[in-house]
């Protein structure tokens, strides 16, 4: 079934987001579902679910990088690692949030972690001007190690 849209509401959408958003939040509270810009809910909802993956992609990218050069940019180390730590810990429970929220992105982590784990090298090495090959190719360790408060950036 085809539900057509008013062309009020598509023009609500584009002048006024925010007073779209709570439009359709109080049509569907007051079961108006005829009258819900169903397109843009459906484009929005999606987007949120995309939002959620990048987010959670980006941070552990940033969690594995700050690991690496915790662990092996020796010549930084002492006057950086707070700053590392503290990053770490920010990251960690970040993630540690978003699973929390969603828990089915656990298996979407895990499906991205190698890649997340490659490009975290590249940036460390990027950042440190270290050869990439400073950094183990394997990842250094499990999702969960690396989420463990305890795990690695005692070190």
């Amino acid at each position: 079934m085809v539900i057509q849209r008013e062309p009020a509401t598509q023009s609500l959408y584009d002048q006024d987001y925010y007073l779209w958003l709570m439009t359709t939040i109080n049509q569907l509270r007051a079961g108006q579902f005829s009258a819900v810009d169903l397109d843009n809910l459906l484009e929005e909802l999606e987007s949120m679910g995309r939002s959620q993956k990048r987010a959670i992609e980006s941070l552990l990218i940033k969690l594995l990088q700050h690991l690496l050069k915790l662990k092996f940019w020796d010549e930084e180390r002492e006057r950086n690692q707070g700053h590392w730590k503290g990053e770490i810990r920010t990251f960690r429970r970040e993630i540690k949030k978003a699973l929390k929220d969603s828990p089915s992105l656990k298996p979407y982590i895990l499906e991205i972690f190698d890649e997340c784990y490659q490009d975290a090298r590249k940036e460390a090495s990027d950042r440190s001007q270290l050869p990439i090959d400073t950094f183990p190719v394997t990842i250094i360790g499990s999702l969960e190690e690396i989420l463990d408060e305890n795990w690695f950036s005692s070190h």
